[in-house]
């Protein structure tokens, strides 16, 4: 179990109870240990990343926190993100698309939802790994256990029971989908490679509460060698916070939900790269977009014609499939149960605000 904090999960118990988890989970104090070729660990505590779990994940010395300005939806899901990289070694900024991570990169990304006999705690569901292998990165999805005490690599997870009720008091009572490693290259590849999805510029471009001082993250990967060839803070690149009017108008939050909700496929070189549309943030025509595009493949969507109709969200494809939990229909495919109701109206909202036009 959990408790969530401003800067992400922290342990909140006394050092003799630290002390006796991490005896119990088999958590020591060793340097974290990236392995780049097969085999892998069946175990998440041998990669050395984390020094407990069962009062929320301690990161090791060098396993650094980061957070996203707008992030992938997946069910409601807290995420707690981390990256490590091999001594004397950075990751080389880019502009547009993730940076360039050396050999031995570790990128964790943790899952969980709220327990509700617990106020204010919550329980991880699964961690999944992407390693800078030899071969390129490599997906590895990790389930944890029933007590928080260990997570285990499963290529092939079955689904998880996840029962929660939020601050409204809604509850929600679904099958939490863990992604295969068949899915997760699904959302990754880009011309038969994977990368990184979330990890740009423009998404790390924010303030974090780090240990020793909130700071911007991209100034602080600097700082501490995570990052170089970096330009001046204020030439870097920075999208909306999707719910938070202040960071940008409707469409700007709106092209950020798409950018990190739906560019990893629709975009050149993506999975759904074939049907046209293009939701990266740094496209600006509006054709390439969906307005007015006829789709070249979506499933049922009844008599709709069009990805999006500038003025008219009923008669746009996208937001019926995003409103969808069918298969093959629904969008994104993957890395979802429920529907993101503030998402859809996010995306309504910003075509509704479109001047009317009819589409030939």
């Amino acid at each position: 179990m959990m408790r969530r904090t401003g800067g992400g999960l922290v342990c909140y118990a006394c050092f003799l109870l630290l002390s006796t988890t991490l005896s119990a989970c088999g958590y020591f104090h060793h340097d974290v240990r990236s392995y780049i070729e097969e085999p892998f660990p069946k175990k998440l505590s041998q990669w050395h990343l984390f020094t407990a779990s069962r009062h929320g994940l301690k990161p090791n010395q060098r396993v650094v926190p980061y957070d996203l300005n707008t992030p992938l939806f997946s069910d409601y899901a807290s995420k707690y993100r981390f990256v490590w990289m091999p001594p004397d070694t950075s990751a080389v900024y880019r502009e547009d698309g993730p940076f360039e991570f050396p050999v031995g990169t570790i990128l964790s990304k943790s899952f969980g939802f709220p327990i509700d006999v617990h106020p204010g705690q919550e329980k991880l569901i699964e961690t999944r790994l992407l390693v800078k292998t030899k071969s390129g990165w490599t997906p590895l999805p990790y389930v944890w256990n029933e007590d928080q005490s260990e997570a285990t690599l499963q290529y092939v997870p079955d689904p998880v029971e996840v029962k929660w009720t939020n601050v409204s008091g809604h509850h929600y009572d679904f099958s939490y989908h863990i992604p295969n490693t068949n899915e997760c290259r699904q959302c990754h590849d880009n011309l038969r490679e994977l990368k990184p999805i979330g990890l740009k510029a423009r998404n790390l471009n924010k303030n974090y509460p780090y240990a020793d001082g909130t700071m911007n993250q991209i100034a602080y990967w600097t700082r501490i060698g995570y990052l170089r060839d970096t330009p001046r803070l204020d030439s870097v690149p920075r999208v909306a916070k999707w719910d938070d009017p202040a960071t940008g108008s409707v469409a700007d939050r709106a092209r950020a939900y798409l950018d990190n909700n739906c560019a990893h496929c629709h975009q050149p070189g993506g999975s759904a790269g074939y049907s046209g549309v293009d939701f990266r943030y740094t496209q600006t025509e509006m054709d390439r977009m969906g307005f007015c595009k006829s789709p070249a493949s979506a499933g049922n969507v009844r008599r709709l014609l069009y990805d999006m109709v500038p003025g008219d969200p009923a008669a746009s494809i996208v937001v019926y499939r995003m409103k969808s939990t069918e298969p093959k229909v629904m969008m994104p495919q993957y890395g979802r149960t429920l529907v993101h109701q503030e998402g859809v109206s996010l995306i309504e909202d910003w075509i509704a605000s479109l001047p009317q036009q009819s589409c030939p």
